[in-house]
């Protein structure tokens, strides 16, 4: 760790294998989840690195390293030498995994693998800000300019507490256009918001960053809900007159499990209780997208729910019940939440739960959507081990 502070990002995988070889392990390599979370890429060695070497990269499906990175857990292989996959998680947030070989496996080298994973992940993640590397490594083509916008502003996928869970997929990934959410952790409140902008080309990416920033000014002003929308909407009307845009900001009290939250045009919130969807739980009267301006709505109105342990709460784009299959079927609300039940009620991480979630919703569209899709999905669990 202390090493790292001056290190290059090309040389971090040479101080992660060296630090490995020091603890009693042959070699260790670090794997990155590429954007769409699909394969799991190795990080260029380190010059004059020996240890861990190259690698080819290696699906997320069918494969050990990748049940170590979906399950979140340790997984041991042999192909030759014993090897270890390690889940690399900053906070809650996956974003690969540690390979470490050994001559034989002990408790106290296990220890050691997984505690030189958590300073691995912390490395990673403080240098991604200013370096291209881990970008270069984790993406498999170019990015559009109106998703390279979004991304920028986008802020990790998954965060969380022994209190509450948020985590968010978008699609897709290298043309997202005007999509975006945010999540936001303060004091005893988890603040959501997912906006989807008309259109689909770089001024839809503006649009959608726009929203964001003046979600982001309003609410660190300790904005009301109504508020951060009425802002938003100003601002749209101000700055891009021609564009409209589509939105839920919410804020879930985790004290108490109260839910509030301003719908613009939005479809509305989905309250998963259990193993189904609870029926118009978090409905609402609609109120106008947002950008039209304070002369041409009507009062914004924050509305109110009461969440118990265990419930989730997931907020999603049009693109998501509207990706249509080859034969014109619709995707729909109904098949999303039952995927998500089942998934949940299963044990299964809920980061896993929507990274096999927009997967499904890719193939049910062949890999290409019409539209940009997102989903957050926050779940409320207050208990100390933060499990219901």
């Amino acid at each position: 760790m202390t090493r790292s502070h001056q290190a290059t990002p090309l040389e971090v995988a040479g101080l992660v294998d060296a630090a490995a070889e020091a603890l009693g392990m042959d070699a260790a390599l670090l794997f990155l989840a590429d954007v769409q979370q699909r394969l799991l890429v190795p990080l260029p060695p380190s010059p004059g690195m020996s240890g861990g070497g190259a690698a080819e990269p290696i699906p997320i499906e069918g494969t050990v390293a990748g049940w170590a990175y979906r399950t979140e857990s340790v997984q041991l292989s042999r192909h030759g030498a014993l090897t270890l996959w390690l889940p690399l998680i900053d906070g809650v947030e996956r974003i690969g995994v540690l390979r470490v070989t050994a001559d034989r496996l002990t408790a106290r080298l296990l220890d050691h693998a997984e505690i030189l994973a958590s300073v691995a992940a912390v490395i990673v993640v403080g240098k991604s800000g200013f370096s291209d590397l881990y970008a270069l490594t984790t993406r498999r083509r170019p990015m559009t300019i109106a998703a390279e916008m979004v991304w920028a502003f986008l802020p990790p996928r998954t965060l969380g507490t022994h209190q509450v869970t948020s985590t968010a997929v978008l699609e897709p990934a290298y043309e997202i256009g005007g999509d975006a959410f945010d999540h936001s952790l303060h004091d005893s409140r988890l603040h959501l918001a997912v906006v989807d902008a008309m259109g689909h080309d770089l001024a839809s990416g503006l649009c959608s960053a726009v929203a964001l920033a003046t979600c982001r000014a309003a609410r660190l002003a300790d904005g009301t809900l109504t508020g951060i929308a009425e802002r938003v909407d100003a601002e749209l009307e101000h700055w891009l007159p021609d564009r409209i845009l589509t939105g839920v900001f919410a804020d879930l009290d985790l004290d108490s499990g109260s839910l509030s939250w301003v719908n613009c045009g939005h479809p509305p919130p989905l309250l998963i209780r259990g193993r189904h969807i609870v029926p118009h739980a978090l409905e609402a009267p609609s109120q106008l997208p947002l950008g039209l301006g304070p002369g041409n709505r009507d009062t914004l109105t924050a509305h109110q729910a009461q969440l118990e342990p265990g419930d989730r709460v997931l907020i999603h784009t049009d693109g998501v019940t509207e990706a249509r299959s080859q034969t014109g079927e619709l995707f729909g609300e109904q098949r999303l939440a039952d995927f998500v039940a089942r998934s949940l009620s299963s044990g299964e991480p809920a980061p896993e739960a929507l990274r096999r979630l927009i997967h499904t919703i890719l193939d049910h569209h062949r890999g290409r959507l019409r539209d940009d899709a997102t989903i957050v999905l926050a779940e409320w669990h207050p208990t100390p081990d933060g499990r219901t």
